[in-house]
């Protein structure tokens, strides 16, 4: 009786120990397979977090059509014009060549010009001209402002390039996200019809990248005005959401307190590089952008006391903006300015969400503009500073001092010497900063995930 006792007792023991090994076993076959799994996406590319590219200003096309209501002001800005139209009357409006034809210039300014509707406190297009955005989700738009003439329009297709050579795949792993650049945002309290949609869009496309990419967390990749509208959409979702959907913010040349460059383009115009155009054919236009106003030199941010605007009768420091707009005869945009426009400068707040801007460095930028007698009908004097060309170092690198007490923030700021507001897109060096920071955003999966039983 005492043996049999004892052989069910150490029968009992070795089925235990035995279940105990199997268990083991299986735990070591889900971690070997998961092993594997890891370092086959790893090694396939799999593993590489969804990228949305947000452009700048100008940086995608825009197409037009023209409704019945609208009223040309030539011949050459007649309803009919221009002739080659798709089946539903949609053409390019931004950017066409015929822009650089003086008659054009014109017509093109007009189409362009935005209206701030003092009833409905919000931006609208003029009357009879309809404007779209097309293919948003998708980086065609971005590559290249005029198709047709890609070598003298490129815009990000080099970074395209970069990142598909990474292994990035279009619409399946690298999407964009382009808008109509000319509206901006508006604080709480206002409407904004055009931004808020995009923001609502720009949502979604996260969302969806994310689950189309089993779950994974989302790198946004901005440049210039981009970076602006991508901090506002980051600081109006909640914490969680941010959390969950977004695993990196790359902001490129990001005017965060505006420029010097924005004083000028009010003032007397600015081509933007584009030759044969006068700045002051395309002035309205360009006093008329909401987002124009959203990239004045922000007050925070820039030296109160040092005048930025010289003329022979005053001088304007940041903080005299809207005596400013007065004077240059664009008295209707003090309103705008000062009910819309400050309070989103002011809102420069640390989202939680690592940040990393990258930017150049060591090229002469405007840093304040001397008007002779003509006023504002002539291009300025102009005293140069440190930047990229476009945007003030003071402006590219505001966040360093704004969320230096920040515990919950992450920043890190590369600088590209010689590099200037658009060659970051171009330059090879520049292109291969942005590269290795996305690949070691990617790597970092790789490197440290740990597979938890």
């Amino acid at each position: 009786m005492g043996y049999h006792k004892s052989s069910r007792r150490t029968i009992h023991k070795q089925r235990k120990k035995m279940k105990g090994w199997l268990e083991d076993l299986k735990i070591i076959a889900i971690v070997s397979m998961a092993m594997v799994q890891q370092l086959y996406m790893c090694e396939s590319g799999s593993s590489l977090h969804p990228v949305i590219l947000i452009p700048g200003a100008g940086g995608n096309q825009l197409e037009a059509r023209l409704t019945k209501d609208y009223k040309s002001s030539s011949v050459f800005c007649s309803r009919w014009n221009p002739i080659m139209k798709d089946t539903q009357g949609w053409f390019r409006l931004w950017f066409t060549p015929t822009v650089l034809l003086a008659p054009y210039t014109d017509c093109f300014a007009r189409r362009m010009t935005l209206y701030y509707d003092t009833d409905s406190d919000d931006y609208r297009n003029a009357i009879g001209v309809q404007t779209r955005v097309n293919k948003f989700g998708s980086v065609q738009s971005l590559l290249y402002l005029d198709p047709t003439l890609k070598k003298i329009t490129t815009y990000m297709a080099g970074l395209v390039d970069s990142l598909e050579a990474i292994g990035y795949v279009r619409d399946k792993t690298l999407f964009g996200a382009p808008y109509d650049f000319r509206y901006g945002l508006a604080p709480e309290g206002h409407p904004c019809a055009v931004g808020s949609k995009f923001l609502k869009d720009l949502k979604e496309l996260v969302e969806k990248a994310s689950s189309s990419n089993g779950g994974k967390s989302v790198i946004l990749v901005s440049h210039s005005l981009g970076g602006l509208f991508a901090l506002q959409f980051l600081n109006r979702n909640p914490p969680s959401w941010r959390k969950h959907f977004i695993k990196h913010l790359v902001a490129l040349s990001t005017p965060w307190g505006g420029s010097v460059e924005g004083m000028r383009t009010f003032a007397s115009g600015n081509t933007l590089g584009v030759p044969l155009v006068n700045p002051l054919l395309v002035r309205t236009e360009q006093r008329s952008s909401e987002s124009n106003l959203w990239l004045l030199p922000n007050p925070t941010i820039y030296d109160r006391k040092t005048p930025i605007v010289i003329t022979q009768n005053s001088n304007y420091t940041v903080d005299e903006i809207p005596r400013f707009l007065k004077d240059i005869g664009f008295g209707e945009g003090v309103y705008p300015y000062e009910s819309r426009i400050v309070p989103l400068m002011e809102q420069l707040q640390a989202p939680g969400v690592h940040l990393t801007c990258v930017i150049g460095g060591g090229v002469k930028t405007p840093e304040t503009l001397s008007y002779g007698e003509n006023g504002f009908d002539e291009q300025p004097e102009i005293g140069y500073g440190d930047g990229d060309g476009t945007v003030n170092t003071v402006s590219l690198r505001a966040l360093e001092r704004l969320w230096a007490e920040e515990k919950n923030q992450t920043l890190e700021t590369i600088v590209l010497p010689g590099v200037s507001h658009k060659s970051i897109l171009e330059k090879r060096d520049a292109l291969d900063a942005i590269i290795n920071k996305i690949s070691g955003i990617n790597s970092m999966g790789c490197r440290h995930t740990r597979v938890v039983i």
